[in-house]
């Protein structure tokens, strides 16, 4: 096997409590590798797992691991855990695995997990909508889908990611989080193949020729995919567009980083916000 044989890539570093009195990862721990790896594969598709399971009627149970030893890692390694979906079967599917240290390949190995009934635990067939998902990843198509438009059209989206971060999860008062201005914003929602949303923002006009972003949010399943960057990108596109020479947006001071990494400059002194600390930036054409 090698790294071109893949498409997916989970990155650890081997901690020193997973490593043996041999000064190599304890042999089980790659199972565990494995294990984590694949929760990450189900982000990169756009499909929250228990959310998703749930929505399918079904579950997944490992029927058969497989490891194969070809070198050892140590600790603080940098190793990456490939992922592929190998074969799909009536009610079955195969995940082949490997780890690899830059290209040095360390272990290889096979998951086959059975699609069953979470009350029985009776095998059922591979919904046709996740067999499609799995190969189309696997294709490099596209398994997400990326619309904007009004608060008629997609505010029921908007507004189950925005209760599930703001209102559920940072406790934002629901008399804050809601106003007149989602009824002219333009909004961005990322939803999977399942129809469940997993990603939002809105654009509106803070001036002539300055856009504002707002009411950014990822559901706490999905942060790290880059669905965040998606919607900001699509709201950028769109203030550019519409002729805004600069956007800017208010912060959260734990996200600040996220938006400096897509061209956001902080201007001005951190300010308090819903309880929560926030920071301005801007970002010019």
């Amino acid at each position: 096997m090698k790294r071109q044989d893949f498409r997916f890539f989970h990155r650890l570093r081997v901690r020193w409590a997973e490593v043996d009195m041999q000064k190599i990862v304890f042999n089980a721990h790659y199972l565990m590798y494995f294990d984590t790896a694949i929760a990450d594969y189900w982000r990169a598709i756009g499909l929250p797992y228990e959310a998703a399971m749930e929505h399918l009627e079904g579950d997944l149970y490992v029927k058969k691991a497989v490891v194969e030893f070809h070198a050892s890692a140590r600790a603080d390694d940098q190793i990456d855990v490939a992922m592929r979906c190998a074969r799909i079967g009536t009610s079955s599917m195969q995940f082949v695995c490997a780890i690899f240290r830059g290209d040095q390949l360390l272990i290889t190995g096979e998951l086959i997990y059975v699609f069953a009934d979470p009350r029985t635990q009776t095998s059922r067939p591979v919904p046709p909508v996740l067999r499609g998902i799995l190969e189309d990843y696997e294709a490099g198509r596209s398994v997400v889908e990326l619309v904007q438009g009004e608060w008629a059209a997609l505010g029921a989206d908007a507004a189950r990611v925005r209760t599930e971060v703001f209102i559920q999860e940072q406790a934002i008062p629901m008399e804050i989080e809601w106003d007149e201005a989602d009824a002219t914003a333009l909004h961005a929602v990322v939803r999977n193949r399942l129809g469940q949303p997993l990603a939002t923002g809105r654009l509106l006009t803070e001036a002539p020729g300055v856009g504002r972003i707002g009411r950014m949010a990822v559901i706490r399943v999905m942060r790290g995919t880059q669905r965040g960057a998606d919607v900001l990108k699509a709201l950028l596109a769109a203030a550019w567009a519409r002729g805004d020479r600069e956007v800017v947006l208010s912060a959260q001071r734990s996200a600040a980083g996220f938006y400096a990494r897509l061209g956001f400059e902080e201007r001005g002194p951190d300010f308090e916000e819903a309880g929560i600390p926030h920071v301005e930036m801007v970002r010019r054409r």
